[in-house]
């Protein structure tokens, strides 16, 4: 279950807009970007400049402003052929010398289900299709790439501090085409703390999540995972070359990617380790943290293999995973994206997202039990949500219109779950308006009877209040430094109030680059990056580290921020605590 915001679809962004002039296809992705918002205009043009030599070539990148960036490197062998659906092989051979300036290719996204019935997943799908920056985005299964962006000037052996950026998209899709670090990085420099910022291109959808026991019986489980990881071992091999340091790397993801995140924490118990070295030192994890889950062999994500199979024209093959390999690219997509999507009815009910399985040591527990056990890699993390995380996924469901429909409706969400246990969680969410998500708004923007209390049910069990459980053990198991917040910088403003994703407009610099919860929040991670500790670039007000006793949290707002208390809703997280075993996707 988890998460595609809007926002990524306009987070490209750029410190400076080209004209549509020239022909070099960095400039055009900017410049559509920039008409896409509204903000075109001419400026300067991206030129070539850096070069970094590593093991496996010669990078020839581009000088944007104060920023230098490499595009697309390949990290792993391309996915395809006998490695579709397995997990990434590192590179065989030198790729020579190339040039790192064009639109990275996006791995399969899965803009909407081809399911029947999914008529309002077709309709936004399509609107983001014919979205200016989809258009330009160049979607293939080679697609295992790096992006690098630094500050001008940056050499090798700087050993400059390292963002490792993991894009979120609800595990369906997103690409490292779709952010853009300059604002990052320029501020970075502004602020005296001048870092990396690097992303990893992973699959999503069916080629990187796709469960079930035949891929379980090979270890070809968590395929998206298994790439982020190798783009941080990637990390660890070259970042030098670049300028960055890999003994200050912290990794650091939004949605789907705090959640990968939290994932990158746990895998192989906790193990962090490279060559006998940690591959990060830090995390940070803008919504999302905890995902309980079924593994890969329950009926659940069996059912979506099975699905999948019977699309693609392998349904009754003896080896379907050798059949799945064997179908040609467009009709394979076709049949992966033929279950349920996130534009959906079934919204965060996700049919693609990390599943533990058993038998792998890689990925071997639901996320729940390794956070509270303390199965964990011992490093100082930062993890926030926005006040109204669910108003976005509750707009669909409009025939949810009293308490018996909202039952079945989140039921259908948690195979273990007994009505029992459905009926016990509806309990501790008040049925009136006022009580809901946008929080805090009275009874206005009620767009259907159950809409508030269904936006306020998603938004706490798969973001707000997993995190308050999760920091709980942190804090107390884990032992290890931490620091929480909430934003409310939309507050009382439309019926999404602060929805999910609408915090990267800030952070990415689009709409207002001096914009104050995007410079606050930047400011804080920027002094993590760099020193573990968000207040080392001193600023208002000073954010303590969370404990168990006093439950401290940073609150952002559009103007101000100040200090509160993780306390709201309490006997909701203390149901949560007490049936998490039950309450997994």
């Amino acid at each position: 279950m988890l998460l595609f915001s809007l926002a990524p679809l306009f987070v490209v962004l750029a410190t400076a807009t080209p004209t549509p002039a020239q022909n070099d296809i960095f400039e055009k992705h900017q410049y559509a970007v920039r008409q896409a918002t509204g903000s075109a205009a001419p400026g300067p043009t991206p030129t070539l400049g850096p070069v970094v030599k590593i093991k496996d070539g010669t990078i020839n990148g581009w000088v944007f402003g104060r920023v230098e960036g490499f595009n697309g490197v390949p990290y792993a062998e391309p996915p395809i052929g006998n490695l579709r659906l397995k997990p990434p092989v590192s590179l065989t051979k030198p790729f020579g010398t190339i040039t790192a300036t064009g639109i990275p290719t996006s791995c399969p996204q899965m803009f909407a289900s081809t399911g029947v019935g999914e008529d309002i997943s077709k309709f936004l799908g399509n609107f983001l299709t014919l979205n200016p920056i989809s258009q330009i985005l160049k979607v293939g299964e080679d697609c295992l790439t790096m992006s690098v962006q630094r500050p001008q000037g940056t050499k090798a052996g700087d050993k400059l501090p390292v963002a490792f950026w993991i894009y979120g998209g609800g595990f369906e899709l997103g690409s490292t085409g779709q952010y853009n670090g300059a604002h990052f990085v320029n501020r970075s420099m502004q602020l005296g703390k001048p870092t990396i910022f690097v992303q990893v291109n992973y699959r999503v959808s069916g080629f990187g999540f796709l469960a079930g026991k035949e891929l379980a019986k090979e270890g070809s489980t968590n395929l998206g995972l298994r790439d982020q990881r190798m783009g941080l071992q990637w990390t660890q091999d070259n970042i030098e070359a670049f300028g960055g340091d890999p003994e200050k790397v912290t990794v650091w993801g939004e949605s789907a990617g705090a959640i990968s995140t939290f994932d990158q924490i746990i895998i192989n118990g906790g193990d962090h380790t490279y060559k006998g070295k940690p591959m990060f030192r830090g995390a940070i994890m803008n919504s999302g943290s905890i995902v309980p889950a079924v593994p890969v062999d329950h009926p659940k994500p069996q059912a979506i293999f099975d699905t999948v199979a019977k699309a693609a024209g392998c349904g009754i093959a003896l080896d379907k995973l050798a059949c799945l390999r064997r179908v040609p690219f467009a009709p394979l997509q076709r049949a992966v994206n033929s279950v349920p999507g996130i534009f959906s009815y079934s919204s965060l009910n996700l049919a693609y997202l990390p599943r533990p399985d058993p038998n792998d040591n890689f990925f071997s527990e639901s996320p729940e039990k390794a956070g509270l056990t303390g199965k964990v890699a011992k490093v100082p993390i930062i993890v926030g949500d926005l006040e109204d995380e669910g108003t976005l996924f509750a707009l669909v469901q409009s025939n949810i219109t009293n308490s018996a429909q909202l039952h079945t409706y989140v039921k259908s969400y948690f195979p273990l779950a007994n009505d029992k246990v459905i009926s016990g969680l509806l309990d501790v969410y008040p049925e009136t308006p006022s009580a809901g998500s946008p929080f805090d708004s009275g009874n206005k923007y009620t767009v259907y009877p159950q809409f508030k209390r269904l936006a306020a049910i998603l938004g706490d069990l798969t973001f707000i209040l997993t995190r308050r459980i999760y920091l709980d053990a942190a804090e107390s198991v884990a032992k290890i430094p931490t620091w929480s917040y909430l934003s409310s910088h939309l507050k009382d403003t439309s019926p999404l109030g602060t929805f999910h994703g609408s915090d990267l407009i800030y952070m990415f610099g689009l709409l207002n680059k001096t914009s104050h919860p995007g410079q606050t929040s930047l400011q804080y991670f920027i002094s993590f990056v760099n020193d573990l500790d968000p207040n080392s670039i001193p600023q208002e007000p000073k954010w303590p580290q969370y404990d168990t006793q006093t439950r401290p949290m940073l609150h952002l707002h559009m103007q101000s921020n100040n200090l509160t208390t993780d306390t709201f809703r309490q006997p909701v997280a203390d149901y949560l605590e007490k049936n998490i075993d039950v309450f997994k996707v």
